[in-house]
């Protein structure tokens, strides 16, 4: 491909910051449909199989009428379908692109099947970078809190976008230089059935207890294995979530006709939404990354995955932070390791911090995670 060396996006500007600046605080009106508002048997079920879970609690009625529960109950990150705004649909800059970043979640009960979901947002702070990305970068972090019909608050969260000069990353950004010059990765079979030996030795905990009384400081979780990524693995993410921009022909025309910044012309000269560096490697290398690549929200969740996994059916995740600190093109493996770093009591609960981190084939970083628990005592 031929280096690029036209300025074609728009540009952070002075004026679009101080005009952002100015939101903060402000609770937001009339957001973006979300794609879920129920929490439906199949919205949980399209939402775990779009993570690679198949936990029977969220996927099995029969099974989980046996539990405390008494039916399916949405894993904890299915809240990321409940809101555009959590998942990375940031206001302001049009036409500069947003890279959803991390979130830091906190959950005040579970998520039964049917309940359905309101939410409040608001712009919560603009803090500037300097990245080897994209050099000059904005981050712009939101709040929402989750509610049941009840008005019960379900859960709340902190998630952010880095804002970045496309041109720039393109161009002058140094963070994907040995990435891009590498040849595409043709993996062996040999090294697949590796890979592939977590899956089949994956453990769901399950109906047995976990008991706080029994975990150690410095215990290791089972290694979870994502991947090796596909479009095919991104696009079945899409399913689950419902992605940010991702319109069909009428309604595509009117998002392109409403937000200009949205409508990126393809090869074809056609508006298409900037969604697509999750798909198209040729917009994906535009924009300085090294290739189509996961979602920000999907390795957030594939993070809960691995504690839900551990934690079994009797136990609550309280609290989860994913810090995304590069991305995930087609053909990475992504490893997840965690490890108990404390075990504490605090207000009548008995917790288990964990920290986690998840590295690529090539043992580069891809995120970092930490999580309480909520385990039961025997």
């Amino acid at each position: 491909m031929n280096a690029i060396t036209e300025d074609q996006f728009p540009k952070i500007t002075p004026e679009g910051v101080e005009a952002l600046r100015r939101r903060i605080g402000v609770k937001i009106e009339n957001t973006v449909e979300p794609w879920c508002y129920e929490a439906t048997r199949d919205n949980i079920r399209h939402y775990a199989h779009g993570i690679g879970d198949d936990n029977p609690l969220w996927c099995d009625p029969e099974y989980a009428r046996q539990t405390q529960y008494g039916d399916v109950i949405a894993p904890p990150s299915f809240l990321f379908a409940t809101s555009r705004i959590i998942s990375g649909y940031v206001g302001g800059l049009p036409g500069v692109h947003a890279m959803w970043s991390g979130a830091d979640w906190t959950w005040h009960k579970p998520i039964p099947r049917n309940t359905e979901i309101r939410t409040e947002a608001w712009l919560k702070e603009l803090v500037e970078h300097d990245t080897r990305f994209a050099g000059r970068a904005i981050q712009q972090t939101y709040h929402v809190n989750f509610f049941d019909a009840a008005g019960g608050l379900l859960a709340e969260a902190d998630s952010w976008c880095f804002r970045t000069d496309r041109d720039h990353a393109r161009e002058r950004g140094t963070k994907y230089t040995e990435a891009r010059a590498r040849e595409p990765r043709v993996y062996t079979q040999e090294e697949l059935d590796a890979y592939f030996r977590h899956y089949e030795e994956e453990t769901i905990r399950g109906a047995e207890p976990r008991f706080w009384d029994d975990v150690k400081e410095g215990e290791a979780l089972p290694t979870m294995v994502k991947g090796p990524m596909t479009v095919t693995g991104f696009i079945a993410y899409a399913q689950g979530w419902g992605g940010l921009y991702i319109r069909a022909n009428k309604l595509a025309w009117r998002q392109a006709s409403t937000h200009s910044g949205l409508g990126i012309k393809n090869r074809f000269g056609i508006p298409d939404c900037p969604e697509r560096v999750h798909w198209e490697e040729e917009f994906a290398l535009k924009v300085g990354a090294p290739g189509a690549y996961d979602y920000g929200p999907e390795r957030c969740s594939w993070l809960t995955h691995q504690i839900t996994n551990w934690m079994g059916d009797d136990a609550l995740l309280r609290q989860a932070k994913c810090q995304v600190r590069r991305h995930n093109p087609e053909g990475d493996v992504i490893l997840i390791n965690g490890f108990v770093k404390r075990k504490f009591e605090e207000d009548g609960k008995s917790l288990i911090e964990i920290e986690q981190r998840a590295v690529n084939q090539d043992d580069e970083l891809s995120a970092l995670g930490t999580a309480i628990v909520e385990l039961p005592r025997r």
